[in-house]
């Protein structure tokens, strides 16, 4: 079956690190992809533009099926293959309603307050440009919305919507990984430091992790000394 599967991916890209976890999740770890450099703009490649027109990576195909959004990637293989490996959103109704919660949660409030406001902001934002009072307000409000999450997990006591690894932990995970190579530290969060711990150590996430993460350091930290 996971011969029948290719993913377009790029290194370091959460939208694409996401449906890598659940192809692994569902047992398709052998499915075949390509590495694509955005530097070279390879993702406005041929080969990848005659399936997804817009230019985007992730791009995955399953046989003649042709699924591009990385959350769109995640459902499809959750819902086609529900029985296969891990699930990854429950049948009961309000297991469901968490996990549905969390992922939302974390596909909204996190990319936009972690990502965009913060990350996105310092980078492109010279810094003769910045308006300390506009720095605060941002760095604020993440530390606030970590502070969610770490309640978030001091209530459950182990994944981020129950006892299970679900699609909350897929949408979730990739956000916390990519903001502690930008440098945040989670010693004054420890229910955040246990569960990215022990996520860190699962065999998707082991098998999924960005590989240039692994053969060079990120030039810029901008979440250091944060918390």
């Amino acid at each position: 079956m996971a011969e029948n599967m290719f993913l377009y991916w790029g290194s370091g890209s959460i939208p694409c690190w996401k449906p890598m976890i659940v192809l692994e999740e569902k047992g398709f770890g052998g499915y075949k992809n390509k590495l694509i450099t955005f530097s070279k703009k390879e993702h406005k490649g041929e080969d990848v533009m005659k399936l997804n027109p817009r230019g985007q990576v992730p791009t995955f195909k399953d046989g003649d099926i042709v699924v591009n959004e990385s959350n769109a990637i995640c459902d499809y293989l959750e819902s086609t293959y529900k029985d296969k490996g891990t699930k990854l959103i429950p049948d009961d109704k309000a297991k469901r309603a968490k996990v549905l919660q969390r992922m939302h949660e974390a596909n909204s409030n996190i990319q936009q307050k972690l990502l965009v406001d913060v990350i996105y902001y310092m980078w492109q934002t010279k810094e003769e440009d910045r308006k300390e009072e506009d720095v605060k307000k941002k760095m604020d409000a993440l530390k606030e919305e970590l502070n969610r999450w770490e309640g978030y997990l001091g209530e459950t006591k182990a994944f981020l919507a129950g006892p299970e690894f679900s699609m909350a932990d897929v949408y979730f995970y990739p956000y916390i990984a990519f903001a502690v190579r930008m440098g945040l530290e989670l010693e004054k969060l420890p229910n955040l430091k246990a569960y990215f711990d022990k996520l860190s150590a699962r065999p998707s996430l082991q098998a999924t992790q960005p590989p240039h993460w692994k053969e060079e350091e990120p030039k810029n930290t901008p979440l250091k000394g944060v918390l």
